[in-house]
């Protein structure tokens, strides 16, 4: 079964349950994120890697629907409960962002949240969300990777090497989301860092980028 086969590639029932509290608790400082993320976007979205669906009521109505892709089975059902509460339609599916079940071409607006990070093949996951998305489509993403000094990069690339990826669910922060989406093909728009904390000590994942690009071509 499509649902039991999604489990069997993406299963981290720990994490799950670590992020489902943690992310709830950091609403607060990333609800404006979110609310940048997906301002302005409008027809149909893919969201991958939808976690427990926070980004769901921060979607403008403009937004006819929303497929939500989620591989991890504890989070794709906090999703759908959160789906519930959404103001625009969503449809929360299983599935992997190197290989996403819906047709090519299909969306005018794409979502990546704080997921190229743990995603087994970035390139090949980049190269289906240009699949999917009509020419002209509009990517935004906002994603944590490799930032700081010397000292902070070299951290990062050391626990990414190690223990990050088992602590937290395949992550890993030693990455550079921007550069990924450039080398995909992608029409690189305005970005901005972020720092997550804003203020104080800073881990190795406190080092994100809010942005947007396009798949090239013609515009509907």
């Amino acid at each position: 079964m499509p649902d039991r086969a999604t489990e069997d590639v993406v299963h981290h029932p720990r994490f799950a349950r670590y992020y489902a509290r943690s992310s709830v608790a950091a609403e607060g400082m990333l609800g404006p994120h979110r609310d940048a993320l997906l301002s302005g976007l409008s027809g149909r979205v893919i969201e991958i890697g939808a976690g427990n669906g926070l980004n769901f009521t921060h979607y403008p109505d403009t937004v006819a629907e929303v497929v939500a892709v989620e591989p991890e089975r504890a989070l794709r059902q906090l999703a759908m409960t959160a789906a519930r509460r959404s103001g625009v339609p969503v449809d929360v599916v299983p599935g992997v962002a190197e290989a996403l079940p819906v047709k090519s071409e299909a969306f005018d607006g794409a979502v990546v949240s704080l997921v190229l990070c743990s995603v087994r093949d970035v390139p090949r996951a980049l190269s289906e969300l240009r699949r999917v998305l009509r020419p002209g489509g509009e990517l935004r993403f906002f994603e944590h990777g490799r930032g700081g000094g010397r000292a902070m990069r070299f951290t990062q690339r050391m626990v990414d090497r190690t223990v990050w990826p088992f602590l937290f669910g395949g992550c890993h922060v030693d990455r550079d989301p921007v550069a990924s989406i450039s080398s995909a093909g992608f029409e690189l728009g305005a970005c901005r860092r972020v720092l997550v904390p804003p203020r104080g000590p800073r881990t190795p994942s406190s080092y994100c980028v809010l942005g947007s690009a396009r798949r090239p071509g013609p515009e509907r």
